[in-house]
């Protein structure tokens, strides 16, 4: 019986995790800072703050687990959140988790990272291995963010290598009930392009994302693994399945709009931020199947399909 603990283990995916490994036998403790809902048989919760190197340990201490699933992070920040938080959360909070695996003897960690740790670079390749390094955008907190937790992992892996290491670079997310930033875009009456840009995504749908952690857990070789479903998708592919035009526009024009709507407080983002429209990193997935062993069960053009059912009935009333 593996003891398991889960960081983040209330989120959306936290909680399918937590779940998932309560049903295949594992003792799971999910830990965050508010309880789920539903906690399942099997399944434990303490109350913790990745931010709080105290409590980490304490609670490290009192349930010893012999792997951790590092879920904690702030993926869509509110508006009161601020870039120091963010970062407290993202790196320190990691860092202290990784102390805490190494004072208390965890054999394996799996660590939700996420392609965005490649970063929005005009030099990317048109499929990004996990050789390729991970540079991250200094303009974007979640990006930055991620490159350097991922340096912290790579150092580890050379002082501490007795803590097992799965690391996985997950690509957009959908699920029946995703909520996110790049659904965000996907529900504007028009689909913004840059103009001379493809800009493919790549999507895995959250089950599938839930079935790889898993298997990490269990009996999935240690390694850094990117997590995306076959093939991609460009804007003008999702904007022809879902009916809808695309607004075509120049990189500069995005520029000056973002320029003076950030400077008027309409909104965040910031003019060097039209990279996250032009360079998305798109994920080939050859070493999940042939290394890793996991082969997710929808293709990028399936997962888009099943969210984009599953938002078409959400949005269609019961009838008598």
């Amino acid at each position: 019986m593996t003891r398991v603990l889960v960081t983040g283990g209330s989120g959306f995916l936290g909680s399918s995790v937590v779940a998932r490994l309560a049903d295949s036998g594992a003792t799971v403790l999910s830990t965050d800072l508010v309880e789920a809902a539903n906690i399942p048989d099997g399944a434990g919760f303490e109350a913790m703050d990745v931010t709080d190197p105290g409590g980490v340990r304490e609670v490290f201490g009192s349930f010893r687990p012999e792997v951790v699933v590092h879920l904690a992070s702030i993926v869509n920040p509110g508006e009161a959140t601020t870039p120091e938080v963010e970062f407290e959360v993202d790196v320190n909070g990691s860092r202290n988790v990784l102390e805490a695996c190494l004072e208390y003897g965890v054999d394996r960690i799996v660590v939700s990272s996420s392609g965005a740790a490649y970063g929005y670079h005009a030099d990317n390749p048109a499929w990004i291995t996990e050789d390729w390094p991970v540079r991250g955008t200094e303009t974007f907190p979640y990006s930055r963010h991620k490159r350097l937790v991922e340096e912290l992992l790579a150092d580890l892996r050379r002082s501490s290598p007795q803590l097992e290491q799965v690391v996985l670079r997950i690509g957009t997310i959908l699920g029946a009930t995703v909520d996110n930033q790049i659904t965000a875009l996907l529900e504007k009456h028009r689909l913004l392009k840059v103009a001379g840009h493809e800009s493919p995504f790549v999507f895995i749908w959250d089950e599938d994302v839930v079935g790889v952690i898993v298997r990490g857990v269990a009996d999935g070789p240690a390694g850094v693994y990117n997590v995306a479903g076959d093939g991609a998708m460009t804007v003008d592919e999702i904007a022809v399945t879902m009916g809808k035009s695309t607004l075509t526009i120049p990189a500069g024009l995005i520029r000056a709009g973002l320029a003076v709507a950030n400077r008027l407080g309409l909104t965040p983002h910031r003019p060097d931020q039209v990279d996250f429209l032009r360079y998305r990193p798109v994920l080939d997935n050859t070493r999940l199947k042939e290394t890793f062993g996991y082969t997710p069960d929808k293709t990028s053009r399936q997962a888009f399909a099943a969210w984009l059912g599953a938002r078409h009935q959400s949005a269609t009333p019961d009838r008598p």
